[in-house]
């Protein structure tokens, strides 16, 4: 692995530009560089899988270790069945130094414009960089995402009666917490994953805020990942998906409408349309049964040093903790192409370039039931076969 803070030459042959030297953008380099195609992974921070290095102590894939090798490197039998955070980053690191990857770090690209048939990069201290194709992979969780709650600003900014509150990148683990009341927001993986984690690691209170009902399902039922089940029917009709997974779910999930999470009224791959994943249960299940983990309404402000919940309760944790998701935040960077639908999601992912922007290539910007590292994998090889096309 070429790894090498600030050392690019403009006046380099034209390669391709690989944007993030997360999973994605490795994959995608790794397969370009198979097919004899140079390939420069440009990286903002000072490493790869920076992202990765930044997630909770407690987080591991939800899916499988076989399921999740990128093209070229298997992951290793000791990581066990469910790859932890540590070792995910020890992987893309070895992954990187085995495909002698050219990676570029301390580098951030700002813009990018189509000059003729190729594209020219605007990046830190006022590089351009011209590239034959780029490959887009800065992410699916990028900029964290706060709603506007009223309140917010005042309660965060240690005004009167101001209290803690950070999003759910900045969480690692219990221990800061350890004997406090805290109120995580949002019910998706994360959200669900850090209540059970905080409930686990000594907090004295652990309340979870939840909007919309979410899809449970168990990570393995007798051995069978629920991974593979979202593979073999990714494939089928939305109505014949919804009506297996009520199915499912009443056979082997909980009930747990007494505790404030009654089954959710949308069918499961009618979420997934929506784009919302089924949340996968690593503890919060057995945490909200033990009355570990309080479910609540929604957050609807804050006033003072207190929360107020869309049921009209009102509540004042020690700490806030945001599990409320991510923006792309592509703007900057391609919102000028027209190459982004309504939510700031590209178009058109992997081997398809958008229609006005032919060699812009974009990968790890969905979220699907089938693993987001297999189907990287997947796509890095598409858009290499393109490419070197």
């Amino acid at each position: 692995m070429a790894t090498t803070p600030l050392a690019l030459s403009p006046q380099a042959d034209h390669p391709v530009y690989v944007i993030g030297a997360g999973p994605g953008g490795l994959a995608v380099a790794a397969a370009l560089r198979g097919r004899g195609v140079r390939a420069v992974v440009l990286e903002k921070s000072d490493a790869v899988g920076a992202s990765w290095r930044a997630h909770y102590d407690r987080l591991r894939l939800h899916t499988t270790r076989r399921l999740s090798a990128l093209p070229g490197l298997k992951m290793p039998r000791s990581f066990g069945r469910w790859v932890a955070r540590a070792d995910v980053v020890r992987y893309l690191e070895k992954y990187a130094e085995k495909h002698e990857l050219e990676i570029v770090t301390g580098v951030e690209v700002s813009r990018i414009e189509r000059s003729g048939s190729d594209w020219v990069l605007h990046a830190t201290g006022g590089r351009r960089l011209t590239g034959r194709a780029v490959v887009v992979a800065t992410g699916y969780n990028h900029t964290p995402r706060l709603p506007d709650w009223p309140g917010l600003d005042a309660y965060a900014s240690g005004g009167t009666g101001a209290r803690e509150l950070s999003h759910a990148r900045d969480y690692r683990n219990p221990e800061p917490y350890a004997g406090k009341d805290v109120l995580v927001v949002g019910i998706g993986n994360t959200g669900a994953e850090i209540a059970a984690d905080l409930a686990d690691g000594g907090a004295g209170r652990v309340r979870l805020a939840v909007r919309t009902v979410p899809h449970i399902v168990k990570r393995t039922t007798a051995g069978w990942p629920a991974q593979r089940s979202g593979i073999l029917v990714r494939r089928l009709p939305t109505g014949l998906v919804d009506r297996l997974g009520t199915l499912t779910a009443r056979v082997g999930t909980p009930d747990l409408s007494a505790y404030g999470l009654p089954r959710p009224d949308t069918g499961l791959a009618t979420r997934l349309r929506e784009g919302a994943v089924p949340v996968q249960d690593v503890g919060l299940v057995d945490a909200v049964r033990a009355g570990k983990v309080e479910i609540v309404a929604a957050v609807e402000a804050f006033e003072g040093g207190e929360v107020v919940l869309a049921d009209g309760t009102r509540i004042a944790p020690d700490a806030v903790i945001a599990a409320t998701g991510y923006r792309r935040a592509l703007e900057p960077l391609v919102g000028h192409l027209d190459v982004l639908d309504e939510r700031g999601h590209p178009v058109v992912h992997g081997a398809r370039c958008p229609r006005e922007a032919p060699g812009l290539y974009f990968t790890g910007f969905t979220n699907p039931i089938s693993g987001m590292f297999r189907e990287l994998a997947i796509d890095a090889e598409k858009i290499a076969r393109r490419i070197a096309r």
